[in-house]
């Protein structure tokens, strides 16, 4: 018999804030991002700091909120969206997020 197993959503401290990690894969990119930041190879990173608002989407996909905000060294920022599956609303969401934010740079992680 094979063991499935299933990553649940749960509450860790991490980066020295209580987040709320929505799958097991969203919590490890946040410890990879925090040895990172232990590493000096980062200034910081946020969990799910900024919802973005598609005004002019008047049905459907009207908002998009991101994994991550990792800010860099040299004072630039990035998004990382971290995905275990990639459904339909989630392509929607980031072809959305490039086309009315493109000063903005997303990184879509698929595997760790």
């Amino acid at each position: 018999m094979r063991r499935r197993f299933i990553a649940k959503a749960q509450w860790c401290i991490i980066n020295g804030k209580n987040s709320y990690y929505r799958s097991l894969m969203e919590l490890r990119y946040a410890r990879h991002l925090e040895k990172l930041k232990e590493l000096g190879e980062i200034k910081d990173f946020e969990h799910e700091p900024r919802c973005f608002t598609f005004e002019a989407i008047k049905r459907g996909i009207r908002y998009y909120l991101p994994d991550f905000v990792v800010h860099n060294l040299d004072g630039s920022h990035h998004y990382v969206e971290v995905k275990g599956y990639m459904d339909a609303a989630s392509k929607t969401k980031i072809n959305r997020f490039r086309k009315y934010y493109p000063e903005e740079t997303l990184i879509v992680v698929t595997k760790i």
